[in-house]
């Protein structure tokens, strides 16, 4: 009951309020005698792909030896998910204890993300880990989790998202995300737009911190099937093997093996086995997951344009089916009209749907930019009623999508694992 108590407290920090900002984190965390300061920290930032990097790499920490945590954000069912150590979720006395240590401490008015982040950086310190991995909520510059100094920052790529808190262009979002790379340390991405590695270029110079690019410093070649060799940092690796699907995840491992290369100068040294080992074991929920085949059922995290324009290279080179059947929903922050833009080349059945969410769109609006589009579309406003109408409509050789939020996956992965453990 307590556990149930400290999880309703959770819910009254109201998840969906958005306030940037690092002064309030900070005093919580001085009341809490600094925790996030007594192991070392990599942070992961970027529009895209950030979660993933961020599970590759503290899989191969991991691996390695090393006493790993690794908080990522948002959870798909349960909040435990967004922390981990060794790849394991807080348990629930620990996640209570936490809870409870830091409701003692604050005296702001914190929001849902800054609570959850303190917890984390005290459930890491409590369990000693050596290193935690931590993905960035929102932008960067201003996010709860940038009050850490790390040993290397990780910035996947830029492109248009969250366009009311971080700005509405792309020098904007980069200005933000620049934010967590801290004077001396080493910073790794994938951003390839001329002017933006420009910008990166002059932050680093001015804070003495070393740029590593993904085409110029760190070379991917692709092999087959998730297969591909990394050339770069003071290291090669030929038939690494990235175990999530998708072009974009070769990118997104090529990272991880950077940042894991560039730790092992701060002493965190891996043999070539818990490198191999670490990324072919990496587990990450709801990025191009396949719930069930025939007809084939699969969830991604795809929630803005760039997101989905991956989704679909992959829905091209990676499957086949006889039609596509679309579940969509997403938050009101989002470019939906890009993303259905994207999307509706391939969908022959498009079926819109809410989010449990108070930011969630309503799909009516959605309805009217799809109608544009040469594709059926309906509206069937609760996610698990959408599931439901998919599974009946969809043959044995069609594909089954369900994307656009996060929010959304959690709720339809949830609903179709209670389905399947009452059969």
């Amino acid at each position: 009951m307590r556990y149930i108590n400290s999880l309703d407290y959770l819910s009254k920090l109201n998840s969906m309020r958005i306030r940037l900002g690092l002064d309030r984190i900070r005093r919580l965390l001085k009341r809490l005698n600094h925790p996030q300061k007594r192991y070392a920290t990599v942070v992961v930032g970027g529009t895209n792909g950030k979660g993933s990097i961020a599970a590759m790499t503290a899989s191969m920490l991991s691996m390695g030896g090393f006493r790993t945590g690794l908080y990522t954000s948002p959870h798909l069912i349960d909040v435990r998910e967004r922390i981990r150590i060794d790849g394991h979720m807080i348990s629930r006395e620990e996640m209570q204890a936490c809870i409870e240590e830091v409701k003692r401490q604050v005296t702001d008015d914190v929001t849902y993300f800054e609570f959850l982040t303190a917890a984390a950086f005290l459930y890491f310190d409590r369990r000693q880990v050596d290193v935690a991995v931590l993905e960035v909520g929102m932008g960067g510059r201003l996010d709860a989790i940038n009050v850490t100094e790390p040993v290397v920052a990780v910035v996947s790529n830029i492109a248009l998202d969250h366009l009311t808190y971080l700005g509405t262009r792309l020098e904007d979002i980069a200005r933000e995300k620049i934010g967590i790379i801290k004077p001396g340390i080493s910073c790794v991405t994938a951003v390839r737009q001329k002017h933006l590695v420009k910008m990166f270029e002059e932050a680093c110079l001015e804070r003495k911190t070393r740029l590593y690019r993904l085409g110029k410093d760190i070379k991917v070649r692709n092999e087959t099937d998730g297969i591909f060799s990394f050339k770069g940092i003071h290291k090669d690796y030929n038939h690494l093997s990235c175990p999530l699907k998708g072009r974009h995840q070769i990118d997104n491992a090529a990272l991880a093996v950077a940042t894991v290369t560039l730790l092992s100068e701060k002493g965190f040294r891996l043999e070539n086995n818990a490198i191999y080992q670490g990324l072919k074991d990496t587990h990450w929920e709801g990025r191009l997951e396949i719930l069930q085949k025939r007809p084939v059922v699969l969830i991604d995290a795809a929630h803005n344009p760039a997101g989905i324009g991956a989704l679909c290279d992959t829905l091209k080179t990676q499957f086949s089916y006889r039609r596509l059947i679309v579940i969509f929903g997403v938050l009101n922050d989002k470019d939906y009209k890009n993303m259905l833009r994207k999307m509706a080349p391939l969908v022959q059945r498009l079926i819109i749907t809410r989010p449990d969410s108070s930011r969630s769109l309503s799909p009516e609006k959605i309805f009217m930019i799809a109608q544009q589009y040469h594709c059926e579309t309906v509206i069937v406003e609760k996610p698990d009623e959408a599931l439901h109408q998919a599974l009946v409509e969809a043959g044995p050789d069609d594909l089954i999508c369900i994307t656009g939020s996060v929010y959304l996956i959690g709720e339809i992965k949830r609903v179709y694992q209670k389905v399947h453990r009452e059969k």
